[in-house]
């Protein structure tokens, strides 16, 4: 289904913004978009908001499970890098509130929530061959410690059953991944196993929720799985409404059922997925899904039952096997159901894996090791409907989907969660589902620290994504977009970066329907062969059919691989390379071209930072004249911000005028500028392009403040992304602005925003 963007002032913006984006995963579940009803992400709390007093902004912060209390209007969450349980108010679910810290006295593990209790597993061990934890319970009210269990070993997930009358809790007792390369079981040089084996312990509540430490039963996983039998891990749990408990066994790829007696009424191996074609199997700095995966082992980590007969289970896997039968590393990059005596009835294989790299949130990082990383599984029926989201932690995606046909699940949505969602909670009488998003990278600024993000079912078009590949002439996986132009022929014409240093490419995009639809992907070749070191930044057409496009260059390699502009021929022919004078090289400090725009015989290149022959805090805008071959150049100012960089990131020509976006290096709240400037062309002079080695001072352009793009940034729900670099205006001067993702690697969301913001 597609919907026509109407032409929109700035003015409307945010209306836009909330209204523009309905979801086009045809192929996923026609029948639902036409409902209009979908989450939509509200809020993202920064974990740092709920540091302690005196702490530095840039602690190391680590959202990993989460719950909610039983009215549903605060959110725990475990933080293990700093060891305690972070309390967040969600009365408004789209303003939430820090509410402090319960500090414990050591790592927090898992956590569940009943009535005015929580319970947190809490890790003591002080080796890997003598782990030791205990089951501790929290008064919410007071935040202070009600009652303290040993459990005996190290533990992991924690889960309290429907009926409040006892917990289960997984003592994983995990393996040491640097002793003999991590292989199970661990044992010396004498055939002894050095770390106990793993279990599951089972706690009564009495009838005011109070743990009763007396009534610990322990339950015995030695024996059940094919692969280490004797070294069982078990790693989630989760109890249905008869009180049976399910666990995983991640690393031994088994999976098992406990009634509340503590019997293990079912066990079976995971299993393996048998093949999946279209894949991505190297990290080579391209996306090229045409690999098979063939026997990999599931190795379940995070599951929840659907019913009392049935389980889903997130195949993220663990673990290295050698077994010539099998993949080498399992972890099926899937998610599966399964009836509790073993039948699987739903296997999903690569269709996930799939549909995320078709909205730009696969990382070529992964694809050699696990993929996408789908972690944590949680079912919720929520206006009658039921639901299972599936978290992929490498993708920073949340997958929505509608089970009302369990061997045939319909993938509905995939929500932005930054970086790493490992934890989920469903709030269903509120209409709500969070997730905490463990990953931090805010030891060094710029950065972007730990999440928690709430989502809300809502009788409005889903805000996300921006721009897909789902229906597009042909099967593109994309990311990191770099630069952007529109084209005459209504279509917007946009670069990688070189993020795809193996893959340089122009994603052709119809930004007509909501999200805009990537059509397809031209790869730039010489003569005939792809490419190599096109760092892409910015891309203009030549008038022609074809394209000029400018370049970063590698700064230790400048003798090879200077900034240039490249002529490319339409169908990715490069025609012709344009590099600057030497000596204008000699004074290369920062990165190089970066946007790229032109008019008439006129090319304009952005230098994005300062060079060495640059006067304090000014950069260059370049000219370049295609007839006579003559370089210009006219300094530009940049703002100044008290931290972090600030750098030219785009150049759009229009109606005598150049459109700069100008951006500084920090995300969320710490963003300062991330703006559009105009320079009105009409009195500015090019001068020549320095010959000579002695610095020289270019005429200094004047600029305008045309539009502040924070609000627009964090209008989706979200924080504010750090890389605003695309920039395009039609002839009839309606600007798209888009973010580059930098390829969903290490440090990014995996976040794409592509917006119309109205007439420039």
């Amino acid at each position: 289904m597609k919907k026509t963007l109407a032409a929109a002032s700035f003015s409307a913006l945010l209306a836009i913004v909330a209204s523009s984006t309905s979801g086009g995963f045809a192929n996923w579940n026609t029948k639902y978009w036409a409902n209009e009803k979908n989450f939509n992400r509200i809020s993202s709390f920064n974990v740092s908001d709920n540091l302690p007093k005196g702490s530095k902004s840039t602690t190391k912060t680590s959202s990993e499970v989460v719950t909610a209390s039983e009215d549903g209007k605060t959110l725990m969450y475990t933080d293990s890098d700093l060891g305690v349980v972070g309390l967040v108010d969600i009365s408004d679910p789209a303003k939430p509130k820090a509410l402090g810290v319960v500090e414990l006295e050591a790592e927090p593990t898992g956590i569940a929530a009943l009535g005015n209790n929580a319970y947190i597993g809490s890790n003591t061990s002080e080796s890997y061959t003598n782990p030791s934890g205990a089951l501790v319970q929290y008064n919410l009210e007071t935040r202070k410690a009600v009652k303290e269990c040993d459990l005996g070993g190290q533990p992991d997930s924690v889960f309290v059953s429907p009926d409040g009358t006892f917990l289960a809790v997984a003592i994983e007792n995990e393996r040491d991944e640097e002793y003999k390369n991590g292989f199970i079981p661990q044992i010396d040089d004498n055939g002894i196993q050095i770390n106990p084996a793993g279990y599951v312990s089972l706690v009564k509540l009495n009838k005011r929720g109070k743990i009763q430490c007396n009534s610990i039963k322990k339950v015995d996983l030695t024996g059940l799985s094919e692969i280490a039998p004797f070294d069982p891990e078990p790693e989630f749990v989760a109890i249905n409404d008869l009180g049976e408990t399910v666990v995983s066994l991640q690393e031994n790829n088994h999976l098992a059922v406990i009634d509340k007696d503590g019997n293990v009424i079912s066990h079976f191996s995971a299993g393996v997925v048998k093949q999946m074609a279209g894949m991505d199997t190297k990290k080579d700095g391209a996306h090229k899904f045409k690999s098979k995966l063939k026997n990999v082992r599931r190795e379940p980590d995070g599951l929840t039952w659907i019913d009392n007969d049935h389980f889903a289970t997130a195949n993220e896997g663990d673990y290295k096997h050698i077994d010539p039968s099998q993949a080498k590393r399992g972890g099926s990059r899937s998610w599966t159901i399964f009836k509790k005596d073993g039948t699987v009835v739903y296997e999903d294989a690569n269709r996930l894996e799939r549909a995320i790299a078709q909205i730009g949130h696969f990382q070529d990082g992964r694809a050699g090791k696990k993929g996408v990383e789908p972690e944590s599984v949680t079912y919720s029926k929520i206006n009658g409907t039921p639901y299972l989201f599936v978290g992929a932690e490498r993708a920073g995606i949340v997958a929505v989907y509608d089970i009302t046909e369990l061997n045939q699940p319909l993938l509905t949505q995939l929500l932005p969660s930054g970086i790493g969602p490992e934890g989920f909670v469903a709030i269903p009488e509120r209409g709500l589902i969070a997730s905490a998003n463990e990953k931090d990278y805010n030891k060094k600024e710029p950065g972007l620290s730990s999440h928690v993000t709430i989502y809300q079912l809502q009788d409005a078009p889903a805000s996300y994504p921006h721009l897909t590949n789902e229906n597009g002439l042909e099967f593109v996986s994309w990311g990191a977009i770099s630069g952007m132009v529109a084209g005459d022929d209504g279509k917007i014409y946009a670069v990688n970066d070189g993020t795809f240093k193996t893959q340089p490419r122009i994603y052709v995009i119809d930004p007509s329907s909501s999200p805009a639809l990537l059509e397809r992907a031209i790869d730039i070749k010489l003569d005939g062969k792809t490419a190599l070191f096109m760092d892409q930044e910015g891309i203009t057409t030549d008038g022609n059919g074809g394209f000029y496009i400018s370049t970063e260059g590698i700064k230790k390699k400048l003798d090879e691989h200077p900034p240039a502009i490249y002529h490319v021929s339409s169908d990715g022919e490069i025609l012709e390379k344009i590099t600057p004078p030497p000596s204008y090289l000699n004074y290369a400090k920062n990165p190089g071209f970066e946007g790229i725009t032109r008019n008439g015989d006129i090319l304009y290149i952005a230098q994005q930072k300062p060079w060495g022959d640059d006067t304090f805090n000014t950069t260059k805008i370049l000219s370049y004249n295609l007839k006579t071959k003559q370089w210009g150049a006219v300094n530009y100012q940049l703002d100044r911000i008290k931290k972090g960089g600030v750098g030219i990131s785009e150049l759009t020509y229009h109606d005598g005028a150049l459109y700069v976006i100008e951006r500084d290096s920090f995300y969320g709240k710490k963003a300062k500028l991330k703006a559009i400037y105009k320079i009105d062309l009409d009195d500015v002079i090019f001068e020549g392009l320095q010959t000579n080695i002695p610095p020289r001072l270019y005429p200094l352009v004047e600029k305008e403040l045309v539009t502040d793009l924070k609000p627009v940034m964090k209008s989706t729900g979200g924080f504010i992304l750090e890389k605003v670099e695309g920039l395009a205006i039609t002839s009839e001067g309606q600007a798209w602005i888009s973010t580059d993702n930098d390829g969903t690697g290490k440090k990014s969301t995996g976040e794409t925003l592509f917006l119309n913001i109205g007439k420039i």
